[in-house]
């Protein structure tokens, strides 16, 4: 008999894998308690930007292999495994995170459970959330347990990333609950993806780990930025050098306006509040400086931006290039060019947004700053245009063009993104972060 699934939690995470789970053959059912969410999604529309998302999503619906309810008896009657998706977004006034939902979701979910029904976390949690979540199941059906498999999707590439996953990682506490993932599992595992068997706590700190490095990586290129403005080198050019190395390699060696979005800031403060609670807080200690050097990239940009108007922004035009935390994405959560926008914003200036696809969620954070959908329109009579976010249609544009709609031809490139020789050549007065002005 094939497994069939549950997917608890249809956001992000959620209607990713439950629309892929389906796309490899499973039937597959979602919850959300939230009930305009899950009538969208019966409709075959994604709530949010994802390429190629809304595709495998429609063609599952009408191949009657992915369902939605929000019904948790529902799901726990149909599925032998149920995947736990819900959020962990970093507490309020605290470094941790919060994983109200995720014992929401369980505590929901137990007293209904059948016996032998799997349980399997892919929300990013503190290391012990496991051992504690199988313990507050210990009174459901016989036989039910618990195991943990973490996501690794880019935003942009979730897709491609739940289908041909670099590895698949899982955490178990017996035999069982192994044969029952690698089946889940196995069309990719044909496929040639590792499949690696830990314990829980592996499991869960793969995540952090990982991110924790890639935050690592952004932030050391960047602190080499600075560097770079005082010494007055070139950090594109010495981030190619480096990257050069195999040791090091190119990935992630981009320096700008930093990381953002919903993971790496809130992974790495919840790593270190979950690292001091359990003594070993100096072992992580560096991420404190990787988190500010972050930081500080924003209120550089800005400073940068002052510098570039005179002094003042009070009544200068600014166009921001960029909502969204990263292109080919609609999240604007902990986005670096939103910070930038409000900050220059607040200083006294006009800032005009532009994003293909995330004004709309720009809007309901930020209702005071001004959103503009054509780009023609948000250059028009611009004094300084900002590139925040390094969507294609920004790295693709005609700077000959966008000289003849702005007042003032100045430009920042928050993303080292831009030919600076072809905008020079339009006549723009070109400043990136790390480079040299002229």
């Amino acid at each position: 008999m094939t497994l069939r699934l549950s997917v608890v939690g249809t956001g992000y995470l959620g209607v990713t894998h439950a629309a892929c789970m389906a796309e490899l053959g499973y039937e597959v059912l979602g919850l959300d308690i939230d009930a305009a969410k899950v009538d969208l999604l019966r409709s075959g529309t994604v709530p949010f930007y994802e390429p190629g998302l809304d595709e495998v999503l429609q063609r599952n619906i009408a191949a009657g292999r992915l369902s939605f309810t929000t019904s948790f008896e529902e799901v726990a009657a149909f599925a032998d495994i149920h995947f736990i998706c819900v959020g962990t977004p970093q507490a309020a006034g605290a470094q941790r995170a919060d994983l109200s939902q995720v014992i929401g979701s369980i505590d929901s979910l137990a007293p209904h459970l059948r016996p032998g029904a799997l349980v399997v976390g892919k929300s990013t949690v503190p290391v012990g959330t496991a051992d504690g979540l199988a313990t507050r199941l210990a009174g459901a059906a016989d036989g039910v347990e618990v195991a943990w498999t973490p996501e690794f999707l880019r935003e942009g590439f979730a897709v491609e990333d739940t289908l041909h996953p670099d590895r698949l990682v899982v955490g178990v506490r017996s035999a069982r609950a192994e044969a029952m993932l690698r089946e889940v599992y196995a069309p990719l595992v044909a496929a040639g993806t590792p499949f690696l068997v830990t314990d829980f706590p592996t499991a869960e700190l793969v995540k952090v780990a990982a991110n924790s490095f890639l935050a690592t990586k952004i932030s050391f290129i960047n602190a080499m930025a600075e560097v770079c403005e005082a010494a007055g080198a070139d950090v594109s050019e010495l981030a190619q050098a480096i990257g050069m190395d195999p040791r090091i390699g190119h990935r992630f060696l981009g320096a700008g306006l930093g990381f953002g979005g919903g993971c790496l800031p809130k992974d790495i403060r919840a790593f270190m509040a979950r690292a001091g609670e359990l003594g070993a807080e100096e072992a992580v200690a560096f991420l404190r400086e990787v988190d500010q050097i972050n930081l500080r990239r924003r209120s550089h940009t800005v400073d940068l931006a002052r510098l570039t108007l005179g002094g003042s922004f009070h009544g200068r035009r600014v166009a921001m290039l960029g909502a969204s935390f990263k292109p080919d994405s609609d999240d604007v959560r902990d986005s670096p060019a939103l910070d930038v926008a409000v900050a220059i914003g607040n200083a006294g200036a006009s800032v005009v947004v532009h994003d293909p696809k995330a004004l709309a969620n720009a809007a309901r954070v930020y209702p005071h700053l001004r959103y503009e959908p054509d780009l023609a329109s948000a250059l028009a009579a611009a004094e300084l245009v900002i590139l925040g976010t390094e969507w294609r249609e920004y790295r693709e544009i005609d700077p000959a063009w966008a000289a003849t709609l702005v007042d003032d031809r100045s430009v920042i490139d928050g993303r080292n993104a831009l030919d600076p020789a072809a905008w020079r050549a339009a006549g723009w007065r070109y400043r990136a972060l790390g480079r040299p002005h002229a």
